[in-house]
This record gives C-alpha cells, structure tokens and sequence, in this order.
C-alpha cells in the first residue's frame, strides 16, 4: 500500500511541479524587435553584470544583480541609441510576470542616451538567486520612488509602437 501511495505522489509531482518551474525559466523579447530572443540563465552569462541598490518595502537597502535592460533589448535589435527619435520615441516595452500583472516603459527611459536610471533584469539579491516568489528574474527600477514597476517573476517582454 505504501509503494502505490509513493508512486502515486510522485507521478502527481512529475506532472505539476515540473511544468511549473520551467515554464517560469525563460523570457520571451518579441514584438518591434529584429531578432526575438528567449532569455534564460545561460543568455544571461554573456553580458557583463551591473548592480544596483533598492530598498524594500521597509526601507532596507538589498543589492541587485543583473543586466541592464538596454543590453538585453539591444541584443534583440530594438530601436536604442542615435536611431531612437521621432516616431521610434513613441515605442514602449511592455514587460509581464507569470500572474498577468503588467508594467509598461517608455523607450527613451531605458536609453543610456536619454537618462541615468538604471534598470536591471536581476536574478540574484544580495549574492543570491532570487527567492521562489520574486524570481528567477525581476525588473529593478533603481531610484523610482515606488517599487511598482519593481516586477516580479518576469515572463515576456514585448516592444510596441503607441497607437
């Protein structure tokens, strides 16, 4: 009886844990881009890491490490640099976590060119990988005053023009 109740366990575990945690190990770059990309750990090797600083909820301070967005893009041919005025500084980076939650950013705010706000896809905090519930990667919006567009769990990250 205890043999076909631990088969039974683990076979239900093979089919939802498994799909769960990989699914969540890769992010989709696609939309006004020339080269879609799907980032996962090893992609994320090939860029120097960049840290920044940002404090929780209680006004602790936590290191971030990651790479910074525009490298990311870049690498996926989005419009960045000397190419991005006129109608390219209606474009926007549409980034969503495995809840649906959705946060959007302009372009030129990701564009070293236009601005000094860093912005990191993290995947470690304080010299380690993201806990369960924040990870494995995470938008960090250094000095934003609130952490809303801090998001969680990233899954897709989609470049459009505004209609």
């Amino acid at each position: 009886m205890k043999k076909h109740f631990i088969i039974a366990c683990l076979a239900l575990l093979s089919f939802t844990a498994i799909p769960f945690i990989t699914q969540a190990q890769t992010i989709k770059v696609s939309g006004e881009v020339t080269t879609p990309l799907t980032i996962d750990a090893a992609y994320l090797q090939k860029f120097n890491p960049t840290t920044v600083t940002r404090k929780d909820r209680d006004g602790k301070d936590h290191t971030y490490t990651g790479v910074i967005l525009a490298e990311i893009l870049k690498n996926a041919g989005v419009t960045l640099g000397p190419e991005l005025k006129g109608e390219n500084l209606t474009k926007y980076l549409q980034v969503e976590a495995s809840d649906g939650y959705q946060v959007i950013f302009a372009l030129a705010e990701l564009d070293k060119s236009y601005t000094d706000c860093m912005i990191i896809l993290a995947d470690k905090v304080d010299g380690q990988p993201l806990a369960p519930g924040d990870g494995p990667y995470r938008i960090i919006v250094q000095d934003e005053k609130k952490p809303a567009r801090c998001i969680k769990q990233v899954t897709a990250m989609q470049v459009h023009f505004v209609k």
